[in-house]
């Protein structure tokens, strides 16, 4: 019996890189969010400290680790009540994602929801264990068949953040379905206009599934998902975690034991060098702050109109033209992006650009939008 899973989309855009490649000036890839920046040195010296690693590490995370991931939510996520058998490293994010139907035993006759405009993964991740995929925004249309429900907050590709009100009314239909409720909330650490999810005037931060505001204490159901690749350059490491429901972590982790799904234990170690250091993460927001700043002036400029964006790495952009359009224009002035119809089918009119590239690179873009602008 095999998988029908769809085409990896990205392999569509070699034809549009090949011409970006052509411009004088070279390629500016703005495609893949892929961070480019150095990775932090005290996270690299503890990397490099924890290389003697000859026993097999803990699938469940050093107490170390464990600690440092409570920790965290608790400071920069006001996630408040979080104990360390409520925590657990993945290898990556991505892996969680694809996998995390088939871990919970999901199959036939279940549904997963997940958002309708998305990374692709998480329909994979349904494909995988059989289910029903259903891709909604609106808790009315989750199934009562519905055991898995995916949000994705703030959203690649768009951007777009949930307040409170939004991930109070998610947790009450899951609880009402008694699905779980997950939220990948890799870019959390990377929110701009604060003003938009209604967090109040004291507090800027992106809220959590986990967030008291939302749970009222209780976890029950619930799972947050967070990365590192994006706050601490790390994607190499495969760097990740999950926190929440108590008992939900541990049946994840006693399927994860069987089956070796264990981050090294070197990369434990950087990870808990990263969680305890906010100075590399606030540096690294700035760089990202900076390149937004001048990329989305040089698209507004240039005759596009920004949709979401207000937290994550990428620039929603539309010119109210077939996604492939713009894909095939932008290739023309030597830059590359990833179309819409990746994320929301084919009749999307929206392009994503990431803003993992240098300084220098986001200023050539721009130089390049501005001539675009004129044609």
């Amino acid at each position: 019996m095999t998988i029908e899973l769809p085409d990896f989309p990205w392999d569509s855009l070699a034809p549009f890189a090949a011409q970006a490649r052509e411009h004088a000036d070279g390629i500016v890839d703005l495609s893949v969010g892929s961070p480019v920046d150095p990775t932090p040195q005290l996270v690299r010296d503890a990397l490099v400290a924890a290389t003697d690693a000859h026993a097999y590490p803990q699938t469940m995370g050093t107490p170390e680790l464990r600690a440092a991931i409570a920790a965290w939510y608790a400071r920069r996520r006001g996630v408040e009540g979080l104990t360390t058998d409520a925590v657990l490293p993945t290898i990556g994010s991505k892996e969680l994602v694809g996998l995390l139907p088939l871990l919970l035993g999901l199959g036939p006759g279940d549904t997963v929801v997940y958002p309708r405009t998305a990374y692709p993964t998480y329909a994979v991740g349904s494909v995988i264990a059989r289910t029903a995929g259903v891709a909604t925004d609106s808790p009315d249309d989750w199934p009562a068949s519905t055991r898995l429900v995916w949000l994705n907050s703030p959203g690649n590709p768009t951007g777009a953040v949930l307040g409170v009100a939004a991930l109070r009314v998610a947790v009450a239909r899951a609880r009402e379905l008694g699905a779980v409720l997950v939220n990948d909330e890799c870019y959390a650490e990377l929110g701009w206009q604060p003003e938009r999810w209604g967090v109040g005037d004291d507090d800027d931060r992106v809220p959590s599934i986990l967030d008291p505001r939302v749970t009222d204490g209780d976890h029950t159901g619930l799972l947050s998902v967070y990365s590192l690749s994006k706050q601490s350059n790390l994607a190499g490491y495969r760097a990740a975690f999950l926190a929440g429901d108590a008992a939900i972590v541990r049946q994840l982790l006693e399927v994860r034991k069987h089956v070796g799904l264990i981050p090294p234990a070197p990369v434990q170690a950087a990870m808990i060098a990263a969680l305890g250091d906010d100075t590399h993460v606030a540096e690294q927001r700035e760089r990202y702050r900076a390149r937004r700043t001048v990329l989305s002036a040089a698209l507004e400029s240039a005759g596009f109109r920004i949709d979401h964006s207000e937290a994550g790495l990428y620039l929603w952009a539309t010119r109210g033209e077939p996604a492939l359009d713009t894909i095939a224009l932008l290739a023309e002035h030597g830059i590359l992006a990833a179309p819409g119809t990746f994320y929301e089918g084919e009749s999307s009119q929206h392009v994503r650009l990431a803003l993992t590239a240098t300084d220098e690179r986001i200023a050539a873009a721009a130089a390049r939008l501005a001539q675009f602008s004129k044609a």
